[in-house]
């Protein structure tokens, strides 16, 4: 078994024009004295990483690491959730999304795709440079605007949606595999890749692609009552990264799953800092040892509530006491003998 790396901490919440949150050196220096060990960079944010940089120039990405090292911290992952998202935009979404593109491709979605595309394919060589094994991303959405069958989905709507997103994001993980990468798509309502089922739909039509993996997030799927435990049971081979967020689902009478509308506050599930929702973290961790995870644990603090500053700094220390320092032997390892076929069939009454 391995031991669980971190804690880490998902820097997209926190960076800002401001110290400490403003460059990667200071940054990683405020994480360091909350308890982190690593952090996990947004890069698509020109304060923390130059991504084209980084994916040319291994000079570079060592004087990145070497930044975050002088702090303590270790960088874990790269996200590209949000160029990820823009690989698979439905129309219906295109102005919303578009803040998340540079201004040049706004308003043409062929080349806000292109961009993302682009986006990717650096990302994968920048966390290769960076010596890095996963990479964290959502796969964006062409059918979720389909969601609820009503009015009922014409036969091969959700098959054609499917087979359009393995075509993108094909290539895009096959340049990760030459860079020795996982790519892990957040499993997230909003998303087409939003539960296990989804994720086997994308999985074949890639062809079970080794390095088609999870960003386990056990949040997004106790919002939609999934159980988040089996899901580790049944998804752990590909699960290779893992975002530690809480949630709490409080329905009623006048609301449900889909929360009305309402602002994050008033909804009947809603992100919460870590151990004031309802995710049993001790029984994650668990599992993850269990089944030899060996990678980060990173917090991703969104909460309706709590400031984040607290809610990092309460974080750390949550993290850090679910980790379990796994067993290197049984715990019955004093009363073993050695292998005794004789005595065996002795005790069994075989003659």
């Amino acid at each position: 078994m391995k031991t669980i790396k971190g804690p880490a901490i998902f820097l997209a919440q926190f960076v800002a024009d401001e110290k400490p949150f403003d460059n990667l050196a200071n940054i990683s220096e405020w994480a360091a004295s909350l308890g982190y060990e690593g952090v996990q960079l947004p890069s698509w944010d020109g304060r923390l990483i130059d991504l084209a940089k980084a994916a040319e120039s291994k000079d570079y990405c060592d004087e990145l690491n070497g930044i975050a090292g002088e702090k303590g911290i270790a960088i874990s992952e790269l996200s590209t959730h949000l160029q990820g998202q823009l690989v698979a935009v439905h129309p219906a979404y295109d102005e919303p999304f578009d803040v998340f593109a540079p201004p040049e491709v706004r308003g043409n979605p062929k080349a806000r795709q292109e961009w993302a595309v682009d986006q990717l394919h650096l990302a994968a060589k920048a966390s290769g440079n960076l010596g890095l094994t996963e990479q964290a991303s959502f796969p964006g959405a062409l059918a979720w605007p389909y969601l609820y069958p009503w009015p009922q989905r014409p036969p091969g709507l959700v098959e054609g949606a499917f087979d359009e997103l393995a075509k993108r994001w094909r290539p895009i993980l096959d340049s990760n595999k030459d860079a020795g990468v996982n790519l892990c798509f957040e499993i997230h309502p909003s998303e087409d890749l939003h539960d296990g089922v989804t994720y086997e739909m994308f999985l074949e039509r890639v062809d079970n692609h080794p390095n088609c993996c999870i960003l386990y997030d056990p949040s997004h799927l106790l919002l939609q009552q999934l159980d988040y435990l089996a899901f580790i049971d049944i998804y752990h081979e590909r699960i290779k990264a893992f975002h530690v967020k809480d949630a709490e689902f409080n329905p009623s009478g006048r609301q449900g799953v889909y929360g009305g509308f309402q602002a994050w506050v008033d909804r009947a599930g809603r992100f919460r800092s870590l151990e004031d929702g309802q995710v049993d973290f001790s029984a994650i961790f668990s599992k993850l040892a269990a089944y030899d995870f060996a990678g980060w644990a990173v917090l991703e603090w969104e909460c309706c509530l709590k400031h984040p500053e607290d809610g990092a700094r309460e974080g750390a220390e949550v993290i850090r006491r679910n980790i379990i320092r796994v067993t290197e032997k049984a715990f019955d390892d004093f009363i073993a003998a050695e292998d005794d076929q004789a005595g065996n069939r002795r005790m069994l009454g075989i003659t």
